[in-house]
């Protein structure tokens, strides 16, 4: 027993040694050139005798441990002098280097007195990089007659380690089960805890010739929340938009609304370094491992690696990219893009797999938000060719079957199977969803965020507008709601009731709408008539794009604001989304139009200066709206459109009648208009708009085109933001509306500006027209007079020789969410009551 003993400690002194004896080295330090003494990237470093391994980084850092009892590291870069050097184990140390040229691996040698600079001519990396891209078109997908494949994506979000304070505070216990259920096997050092997860099946369709495509949606598994809190759809499409499909052999790659520079694109050689690294060989075919970075580390650029093969197509084998720390992104801590391709029977690659993940810096340290696509191609078929029948009816669609797939079906078609955590995570939201504690949280949660309370039923809001003031009405009160899909999912109604307590009058809303399709009239695609009656006061030339004119921010305004209009609306209306974003509505609506405030209707000629009280007229609408790809956050009041590089275009056609149902005047109009986004790789983006509208016939001030403009402290986009209301009025105009975002394109250069983050941003605004002889109030003795001040002065104008016009500069990114302008005005600035100059600022949050 003794002897087992002594025996059991010379075992645990012996364990004690090894443990000690193999303890962590860790080792980092800085790769050199010899000639230059700049940074040297993507060189290889490894420790000897073990398979640790790394490259520096843009700057040629590297960092690299091993616990393995060995004391060689060696640094390898082609045209250069291997570097082996003897570390010290088990402590960590650093150890720069700097390496030299070899000359033996050059064919040429030309001596010169100093070594030069990274250059693109006679650089065999540049003359690769070019090879792949002339071979582009050849190696894309849409060089094939025909493709078709099956696609598997998974999305998920995450927490990443979950702050200690939730799983101890009292308020959570209840949900201790989902805080439990953590991944802490997938990244050393990180625990992720699954929020949502979303699988989709989808086939895949496409045809070069002539060119369309088709996704058919055959499969989804996703977390779902209550449909009163959230909408599920627009989560899927949020994620879509953060994490879109990447195209390396596109010009630029579109990932967290930021554009990259594609290492591949016509222009990458100006914009990037590259560098031959290795040579290897995969599956009989001589591949070139060739190594990249951003000649400017504050540019929209990757880092990483792609293998090139050389089998005379130059297609990209694999890429791993990822980013610079330098670059202005918001929230964005890591993101790390791997793309795999796969040899087609012909010799060429496909894309088979990729995966996108990203950590989001929300809290302090290492605690975030871990975002995660990844897609999975296969069953790819490019020798069969597609019916046409396939390609029919909307480019996106889903079958009937698709959210009702079992569990057998997903084990039996996931290409990769789910980890356990990520399976448990559906079963603990299905939980978390059906606890009522839950489900009060998530409704006072809308309340905030959205404005609305749900009671049943119906749904009260928006709380935004329950308080307001203005001249004419004072201090306002406003009360309303709306009914919601689990009253009935044909018949919708909305009302409000509101009081302004100095001019004593009740205002109203009552809707009702129909839904023909079965469906919420806030889902996609639309199909209902609604037929609806306000009485309200409103702004002449105020359009708001996504908040009401009632809401308390818009309280606050800038000048003389006390021209005001009662309007009663009777409206009937039909609205049709075709389901590939083309639209139509038909509208019926008479309007009484009343004169408040500061505003009257008085007739222009002197003998008949009679004070009207109300005008009246009856008016058929045609709106034709065509939005190809269009993708949207569909929210409680309004959609919000995502951005995307196809055009929206908008027309819209009006006939006023005289003699029905009080109309007073005939008169037609046309108006439309034309948005685009237009992508400017390295140097940003602009949003362009242009329009047009004409008046035909003769008709009072307040039924002509009102220049939109805006009175607030804010910036609005689409509206003149140094212009007074009921400023210029025009019966033809042409309007034209640039928004430039530059992204920290210059600011990215100068040290300070670099470390706020900030970035530029520039706007131009025009409108230009004017009025017919038979439009202006002294030339028709039956107009009503253009409106006037206190003092008797004329405020409302028509565009005579020259444009309306406006600049502006600012600087966005103000604490990641705060966008400031300097707005100058160019012409008109004689009139009444007008600023030159003027400052905006406006919320705006974007990665």
């Amino acid at each position: 027993m003794a002897s087992f003993k002594k025996s059991v400690a010379l075992l645990l002194v012996l364990s004690w040694f090894t443990v000690s004896a193999f303890a962590q080295t860790i080792i980092k330090g800085t790769v050199r050139e010899g000639g230059s003494k700049e940074p040297m990237p993507f060189v290889s470093v490894a420790i000897k005798g073990t398979t640790s391994g790394t490259t520096t980084d843009v700057n040629g850092n590297y960092e690299i441990s091993t616990s393995e009892q060995v004391n060689k590291i060696q640094f390898t870069f082609l045209g250069f002098q291997t570097v082996t050097r003897t570390f010290v184990t088990g402590q960590s140390q650093v150890i720069d280097v700097v390496m030299q040229d070899d000359s033996k691996t050059l064919e040429e040698v030309v001596i010169k007195p100093k070594k030069e600079k990274y250059r693109n001519k006679n650089n065999p990396a540049v003359e690769l990089i070019r090879q792949v891209i002339a071979h582009k078109k050849q190696n894309r997908i849409e060089s094939y007659a025909y493709v078709h494949y099956q696609e598997y994506e998974k999305m998920q979000l995450a927490i990443s380690n979950t702050p200690e304070s939730l799983k101890k505070n009292i308020l959570f216990k209840k949900y201790q089960f989902v805080l439990d259920n953590v991944d802490t096997t997938r990244f050393e050092g990180k625990a992720l805890l699954p929020l949502y997860l979303e699988e989709n099946i989808t086939e895949k369709y496409f045809q070069r010739d002539p060119e369309k495509k088709k996704s058919v949606i055959t499969a989804t598994k996703r977390i779902n929340f209550d449909d009163k809190f959230v909408n599920n759809e627009s989560i899927t499409k949020y994620m879509k938009h953060l994490y879109q499909d990447v195209d390396l052999y596109e010009n630029n790659v579109y990932i967290i609304t930021n554009s990259f520079l594609s290492p591949i694109a016509d222009m990458a050689p100006a914009f990037y370094k590259f560098y031959i690294t290795d040579t290897v060989s995969n599956d009989g075919i001589k591949l070139v491992e060739l190594s990249f970075g951003p000649r400017n580390k504050n540019d929209f650029l990757f880092l990483g690696k792609m293998y090139i093969t050389l089998d005379g197509n130059y297609g990209v084998q694999k890429a791993d990219l990822g980013v610079s720390k330098d670059i202005n992104l918001n929230w964005v801590t890591s993101l790390n893009l791997t793309l795999d391709y796969e040899r087609s029977t012909d010799g060429r690659y496909h894309p088979s797999k990729t995966a996108l993940l990203v950590n989001f810096g929300v809290f302090s340290g290492k605690k975030g938000i871990f975002g995660e696509r990844v897609v999975t191609n296969r069953n790819f078929d490019i020798q069969t060719p597609i019916a046409d029948t396939v390609f029919k009816g909307p480019e996106l669609v889903r079958t009937d079957s698709s959210l009702s797939k079992t569990d057998r079906y997903w084990l039996e078609n996931r290409p990769d199977s789910l980890s356990r955590v990520e399976e448990q995570a559906y079963k603990n939201m299905d939980s978390l969803n059906n606890m009522k504690s839950f489900k009060r949280i998530m409704s006072w949660a809308t309340l905030v965020l959205a404005g609305y309370k749900d009671v049943g039923p119906a749904e009260i809001g928006p709380v935004s507008t329950f308080y307001s003031f203005n001249p004419v009405e004072g201090f306002r009160l406003r009360f309303g709601g709306r009914t919601t899909t689990a009253l009935s999912k044909r018949f919708y109604t909305e009302a409000y009731g509101a009081y302004g307590f100095r001019d004593e009058r009740w205002k109203f809303f009552l809707s009702g709408t129909y839904s023909i399709n079965n469906k919420s009239i806030y889902t996609y695609p639309l199909n209902y008539f609604r037929a609806s009656f306000q009485r309200e006061v409103n702004i002449p030339g105020q359009e708001l794009q996504f908040m009401q004119e009632d809401n308390f921010l818009l309280s606050f305004k800038r000048g003389v604001n006390d021209k005001y209009l009662y309007n009663d609306i009777l409206k009937l209306e039909y609205v049709y989304e075709f389901g590939d974003h083309m639209s139509v509505r038909l509208q019926f609506k008479n309007l009484k139009q009343e004169a408040a405030g500061g505003l009257t209707f008085v007739h222009s000629d002197a003998i008949l200066a009679d004070t009207i009280k109300d005008m009246t007229t009856s008016e058929f609408g045609f709106e034709w709206r065509w939005a190809p790809h269009e993708q949207f956050f569909q929210r409680k009041l309004y959609r919000t459109p995502i951005p995307n590089p196809y055009p929206i275009i908008t027309i819209r056609y009006n006939q006023g009648v005289k003699g029905f149902m009080g109309g007073q005047y005939n008169y037609q109009s046309i108006s439309g208009n034309i948005y685009k986004r237009l992508y400017l790789s390295q140097l940003g983006f602009a949003d362009l708009t242009a329009g047009a509208g004409y008046i035909f016939g003769s008709v009072p001030y307040p039924l002509l085109n009102i220049a939109r403009a805006n009175q607030t402290y804010a910036y609005q986009l689409q509206s003149y933001n140094l212009m007074n209301f009921l400023e210029f009025v025009t019966d033809k105009y042409v309007s034209f509306n640039a928004d430039y975002h530059m992204y920290g394109f210059i600011f990215n250069r100068v040290p300070l500006l670099k470390k706020l983050k900030l970035r530029e941003v520039a706007g131009f605004k025009l409108l230009y027209g004017g009025l017919r002889p038979s439009n202006r109030p002294e030339n028709n003795p039956e107009l009503l007079k253009f409106p006037v001040n206190e003092y008797g002065t004329t405020t409302t104008f028509s565009l005579d020789k020259q444009p309306y016009m406006e600049l502006s500069v600012g600087v966005e990114n103000i604490l990641n969410l705060i966008r400031v302008d300097l707005i100058k005005r160019l012409s008109y600035i004689d009139h009444p009551n007008v600023s030159q100059y003027g400052i905006r600022a406006r919320l705006n949050f974007d990665f």
